[in-house]
């Protein structure tokens, strides 16, 4: 039992090892600033730092802490994020700041090292055993003051490839957008054309009764079915138990016989004429008082004396 319990509980932490490993392949190097100026976003402590934003590219939450970042190929496990900050965890299709700042004192989002401008820098992701590469790029040398390299699209283009990726001025069209998605959609071409073919919303009306309607529909078929599953085991468990009763029986006739009765009526019959006996018999006994002297009122010294 004990072999069983410690093999379950391995498989368990397996399957959420391999489940965690699986959903930190969706972490993604989104946009990166290797010189922040007076026209970028400043950290928490008022100071224009470079910075790397991470996206979560999954459709559900991401713990990032005990992963590595680093801009040294040679050192995978440069920065490790620390645990213990509920920052960490990435809402779906999020993102999160991280300071190039050489300053992690400062606390969890605050990394250990900085950028070179005017030369390449490379930085990379790594996973908690510091071997597994999640994601990498190469910020190219010449991006100047202000500037960012971006993804086209959030989280989009496979590691380290380069044409997924752009160079960003602050302008109208290619704006930087530390902590927030590289296209700002202001319009949903799909609501757009749902609202162009369907003006005055009777098929949205339509659509929404059919959907409750067939969900109301489901629930019913579901109901009975778990209904007829109930009685079906009731009425097993009730065959089942009168068949028990019978067997039951059938054991107590095979084994009161005859001789076994009488013998047994027998003993009844003469305990409980004796006892009847016991009840005739009447008892009188004469009951005894004690007498003294000095409760009696004769002796009181309300008699007059003699002379």
């Amino acid at each position: 039992m004990k072999k069983r319990l410690l093999t379950l509980l391995v498989v368990t932490l397996t399957c959420v090892v391999a489940i965690s490993a699986q959903g930190r392949r969706g972490l993604r190097i989104n946009e990166v600033m290797i010189e922040n100026d007076s026209s970028s976003v400043v950290d928490d402590f008022g100071k224009y730092s470079a910075w790397v934003e991470l996206f979560n590219s999954t459709f559900g939450p991401l713990e990032i802490s005990s992963v590595f970042l680093t801009n040294d190929r040679n050192n995978n496990t440069l920065y490790p994020v620390p645990l213990g900050d509920v920052n960490t965890e990435i809402p779906s299709r999020q993102h999160i700041l991280f300071w190039a700042d050489g300053e992690p004192n400062k606390g969890t989002f605050h990394m250990n090292f900085t950028f070179t401008p005017g030369e390449d820098n490379y930085v990379a992701i790594y996973d908690a055993n510091g071997i597994s590469l999640i994601d990498e790029i190469v910020i190219p040398g010449d991006l100047k003051p202000g500037q960012s390299y971006a993804r086209k699209v959030d989280g989009e283009g496979g590691t380290g490839n380069p044409d997924a990726w752009e160079v960003r001025d602050g302008s109208n069209e290619k704006y930087i957008t530390p902590s927030s998605n590289n296209i700002i959609k202001s319009t949903n071409s799909k609501v757009d054309m749902f609202a162009e073919q369907d003006a005055r919303g009777g098929g949205m009306a339509i659509m929404a009764m059919c959907i409750v309607f067939t969900a109301l529909l489901v629930l019913a078929i579901c109901f009975n079915i778990i209904n007829k599953i109930g009685a079906n085991i009731s009425r097993k468990r009730k065959i089942k138990a009168l068949a028990e009763d019978e067997d039951m029986d059938d054991h107590h006739k095979e084994q009161d016989s005859g001789e076994v009765i009488a013998a047994i009526a027998a003993a009844l019959a003469e305990h409980l004429d004796a006892h009847d006996r016991e009840n005739t018999v009447l008892t009188i006994n004469k009951v005894r008082k004690a007498y003294s002297p000095w409760s009696s009122k004769i002796y009181g010294l309300r008699e007059l004396p003699r002379r």
